[in-house]
């Protein structure tokens, strides 16, 4: 992920202190344990200011507003108990060169700054500290302990200092070209990595694109470095430092990433704030996708497996106690021929009563007829016993399963990361398992979703639309919720999938051509999906039942007709 360098960092402060100052802070909210959001009020706008200071992905940027769930988090409750209503008077760079910056809150335009709000933006060592005017830390989103960092711990009650400073040279549009390469060329080495290693201020995108304006190859050795293409270095050295004095900037997004003064072919960005908020909040939400993603995959498989291994046990023993109403037909057909029996025997051979055909019993020499048919009794009660313990189990196991199969169908659909629904969707399923009891409860709750986002969406040959689940709890909100009368549910026969819906205007009537292809989409979104041909049943929404306290998805339909869905021939991949 590529990292916010001092650069993007510039770029980013002009855009604040051109549009957001002064503000008025009215709101604070906490996202996760490494942002936290700024809701600010100016004349004109009101936004989001977004702090973050994540490892891979710390930022400052006025982005979306964040999502409506509960905040939880002491930092945030101390922001907005200390800084609500004041004043956004001032973003200041604390020292040249350094990728940290003042928050400066008064109690209005021109007067003194009250509280000051530190962003260091400084890969795995960032942080926010808030402190008083005179430096006393109130509270700090990540506290370093002395034990953890004797040359700068971070504790409430401490005096704030700035990081350690460092030791590389600074940058100076007033630095001579002979002065700049004796610098650079002093140690032997690909230009790239001297250029990293001699300034402060530098980062691997950046210098890959003044390489790149200046057509030099980063890999090149610097003693190799003809004397016009160290001029031409030079001269988009000092663009770059004249750009980041006059606030020059171009910011869009590059194959690799992103890039803030355009010399890279890129895809133009309308503003810094809306590309930094784009670009971290999509690779963090794809790398929040792929971790859920397992999670719930691993943990569905397994308990799935687990009931496939107990559902085959069951069945195992419900066969072996099929055989209790076998030992009491032969118990009573001992006892009615008892006068065939006689001492010692260990086998009798007595006609069936049904067939008359000859039916072998084995006997115990030890015991009388009357013992060995009581025992025979025995057997088949505790059989019969059995198979009436066994039968509810069983027949729990594989509800239990079919649910599973249903979760571990909607998860198959998730493989690729497509955008914040995606993500959205497989938390709506994490919250289900929670309250199935599968996962532990994560201590918070997600805020509802709108009841008609997040389900693919198709439109037929006719111009109607298909909407399709895209979990258990969609796929409720589908059928009971948002379906019509006019409305066509679809789902595969006998097979886990998708509900999906086929919306109709009052009136309308769909044509062979419109169900054909929801038939072809439901049995794409099914287990069935590399089958050639899939049975697909459709009915009217109110032909639709879920049994009382029946788990998510469950449903019980009838009036119920038949159409072969394709699943190779639906329009989606």
């Amino acid at each position: 992920m590529q990292p916010v360098d001092y650069t993007t960092l510039i770029a980013s402060l002009w855009e604040l202190r051109r549009d957001w100052l002064p503000a008025r802070l009215e709101q604070v909210f906490q996202r996760d344990r490494f942002t936290v959001y700024l809701c600010l009020r100016t004349i004109d706008r009101r936004g989001w200011l977004g702090i973050s200071w994540h490892p891979q992905a710390a930022r400052l940027c006025v982005g979306a507003a964040p999502p409506k769930e509960p905040d939880t988090f002491t930092f945030s409750q101390q922001l907005l108990h200390q800084l609500k209503g004041l004043a956004l008077v001032s973003f200041a760079e604390v020292a040249p060169w350094e990728r940290v910056v003042d928050l400066q809150f008064a109690r209005r335009p021109g007067d003194p700054p009250l509280w000051h709000l530190y962003v260091e933006i400084m890969g795995k060592y960032s942080n926010a500290i808030l402190t008083t005017a005179d430096g006393t830390i109130v509270t700090a989103a990540h506290q370093v302990s002395a034990q953890q960092s004797r040359v700068r711990p971070i504790q409430t009650g401490d005096r704030y200092s700035a990081p350690p400073k460092l030791t590389e040279a600074t940058p100076q549009p007033t630095e001579s070209f002979d002065r700049w390469w004796e610098r650079v060329s002093l140690i032997p080495g690909p230009i790239s990595r001297q250029l990293l290693k001699t300034y402060r201020g530098l980062s691997s995108p950046l210098v890959k694109s003044l390489l790149t304006a200046a057509e030099i190859d980063p890999q090149q050795p610097v003693e190799t470095l003809e004397p016009a293409g160290q001029r031409r270095l030079f001269e988009v050295w000092q663009g770059w430092l004249k750009r980041l004095e006059m606030g020059d900037f171009a910011p869009g997004w590059t194959e690799a990433g992103y890039d803030v003064l355009g010399w890279q072919e890129q895809r133009s960005a309308p503003s810094v704030q809306d590309l930094l908020d784009r670009y971290y909040g999509d690779r963090l939400d794809r790398e929040a996708f792929q971790r859920l993603w397992q999670q719930l995959r691993q943990k569905v498989s397994n308990l799935a497996s687990k009931l496939r291994k107990k559902v085959e046990e069951f069945t195992d023993r419900l066969a072996q106690s099929a055989e209790a109403d076998q030992f009491r037909s032969r118990a009573d057909l001992l006892m009615a021929h008892l006068h065939h029996w006689e001492p010692g025997l260990d086998r009798i051979s007595l006609p069936d009563f049904e067939t008359g055909a000859p039916v072998t019993i084995a006997l115990d020499p030890a015991k009388t007829g009357v013992q060995n048919a009581q025992q025979l009794y025995k057997k088949y009660q505790k059989l019969d016993r059995s198979r009436s313990a066994i039968e509810p189990l069983l027949l729990a196991a594989r509800s239990e399963l079919a649910y599973l199969e249903e979760v571990e169908e909607s998860l198959s659909e998730f493989e690729d990361y497509g955008g914040p629904e995606d993500l959205s969707a497989l938390e709506e399923i994490r919250d289900e398992l929670v309250q199935e009891g599968y996962l532990e409860d994560p201590g918070y709750r997600r805020a509802l979703p709108d009841p008609g986002e997040g389900f693919r969406k198709f439109t037929t040959p006719s111009g109607y639309e298909v909407w399709i689940g895209r979990n258990n709890a969609q796929n409720d909100r589908l059928s009971f919720r948002l379906a019509t009368a006019y409305d066509l549910w679809f789902h595969a026969q006998e097979i886990p999938g998708s509900h999906v819906l086929l919306r109709m205007p009052a009136g309308s009537q769909p044509d062979r051509a419109d169900l054909q292809f929801t038939a072809d989409l439901a049995a794409r979104y099914s287990r069935a999906r590399q089958a050639e041909q899939v049975p697909v049943i459709y009915t009217e929404p109110r032909h639709l039942y879920k049994p009382k306290g029946a788990k998510p998805g469950l449903v019980i339909y009838k009036h119920e007709r038949v159409i072969w869905g394709q699943p190779q021939r639906s329009l989606v991949g």
